[in-house]
Parts: structure tokens; C-alpha cells; sequence
């Protein structure tokens, strides 16, 4: 196995649809290492999401194998695989997903909670972590009271709260107009040298996958690497 903080070997998925197979992945391999920056790019349906589940842990391939930490992935059910998931690692979505009720630093602080954290020392952690993402004025914020990108910092907080090793992110500018968006890139490229944190990416925004260490598209269920020129130009 390579070594690397995600590697997927022959990683493969297929799903049943009206008595058919639909094979959306096939014999993808991929190594992300410590600090690197990678986007994955492709059209609707490609399978990018797909992907990014199976890394993540959300969902199992029909065959191959995601390593996360050199733990493979496949032999973990349950408690174990949640447990590995909150301590090594944080998702943003297109959509925040933050819960309504609760403050910037209580969405921040959830996965420290859920995990049994002391409430003092969860606190603490999310008022570092939002400050590092410039929020320290909008703690006690609600979600309706943030902008969107103010919404979609605190999301990428609520995802670095635990140190995790990577970062798995869904369409994170989706929703975020270009200014937004590129606060958001370079916020990314901050945090990943300030906490060697790792970022895949899932983007349609060729500007945005551009700005990351390493490109790839996804075509017909087959991962290939971009050179600058293709990921620039959406090629």
C-alpha cells in the first residue's frame, strides 16, 4: 500500500438501477498526502460525490479498498468507523448544514461534543478555530445572522475543530459568489500550511481547482490527472 493520510486502491462502485448495474467508478486509485490539496473535477454524474463518500467512509465500494491512516476503511463498521471519521476527518458541504438554534461557536464546537469532549474545552477549541478563520466577532452569531460566506467559514471551522488529517469538501463555492470564493481559497491554503491538513476538493469552479496542488477529472467513472492548462481551462 502507498503511504499517504487517504490512498483508494482499485477502488470500484456499482449500483442496481431498474435491474441494471451502473458502474459509476471503476478501478480508481489515488494517493493524498499530508498538506496537499487536490480537486476533483468532472461533469454532473461523473461520480465525483461518489468519490468523495467512499473516501469519506459514507459509502462502500463494490470492490477495492480506501485506506485512511493506513487503516483500511472496509474492516471498520459501526462504532469504529465513526470513531476513525470524527478523529481524522471534517466535511463541508455546498450547504452548510448548520443547525439553526445554535451559535457559530456551538456549531463549531458539535463534533468535539459528540465525540465527549468537556463543554469548557470544546468551547475554547472553537473560538481558536474561528478566530483562525476570521470570525471572532461572530461568535454568538446565529446562522441567520451570517452572511453566506460567514456561514460557509464557520462550516469549514465546525470540519477542522478535531485537527482532523483531511478535509472532504463538496461543491464548497457553490453557493458563494467570486469574491466569497476566493476568501475561501485562500483561507484553504492558510490553514493547510498552518495545520498540515489535507483538502479534497469536489468542484465545477475550474478557477477554484486550479488554485490546488493537484488536479484530477473524473470521465466515465475513470480518474485521470489534470495539467494546469485543463483544469484552468475546464478541459
Amino acid at each position: 500500500m502507498n503511504e499517504g493520510v487517504i490512498v483508494c486502491e482499485h477502488l470500484s462502485r456499482t449500483y442496481r438501477e431498474g435491474g441494471k448495474d451502473l458502474q459509476v467508478l471503476r478501478d480508481t486509485n489515488l494517493v493524498v498526502q499530508a498538506s496537499e490539496s487536490v480537486a476533483i473535477t468532472g461533469t454532473s454524474g461523473s461520480g465525483k460525490t461518489t468519490l468523495l463518500n467512499l473516501l469519506g467512509g459514507i459509502d462502500k465500494p463494490t470492490s477495492g479498498h480506501v485506506f485512511i491512516l493506513g487503516q483500511d476503511v472496509s474492516d471498520l463498521t459501526g462504532n469504529d468507523l465513526d470513531l476513525l471519521r470524527n478523529r481524522t476527518l471534517g466535511f463541508v458541504y455546498q450547504f452548510h448544514h448548520l443547525l439553526g438554534e445554535f451559535s457559530a461557536l456551538e456549531n463549531t464546537a458539535m463534533p468535539l461534543l459528540i465525540g465527549k469532549r468537556p463543554f469548557a474545552e470544546a468551547m475554547e477549541r472553537a473560538a481558536v478555530i474561528l478566530g483562525k478563520v476570521g470570525l471572532s466577532e461572530r461568535l454568538e452569531h446565529k446562522p441567520a445572522q451570517l452572511s453566506g460566506g460567514e456561514r460557509q467559514r464557520v462550516a469549514i471551522a465546525r470540519a477542522l475543530i478535531n485537527e482532523p488529517a483531511c478535509v472532504l469538501m463538496d461543491e464548497p463555492t457553490g453557493n458563494l459568489d467570486g469574491e466569497t470564493a476566493a476568501g475561501i481559497q485562500r483561507l484553504m491554503q492558510t490553514l493547510k500550511t498552518e495545520l498540515t491538513t489535507s483538502f479534497i476538493v469536489v468542484t465545477h469552479d475550474m478557477a477554484f481547482a486550479a488554485q490546488m496542488d493537484t488536479g484530477y477529472q473524473l470521465i466515465n467513472g475513470e480518474l485521470g490527472k489534470t495539467t494546469s492548462s485543463e483544469t484552468t481551462s475546464g478541459g
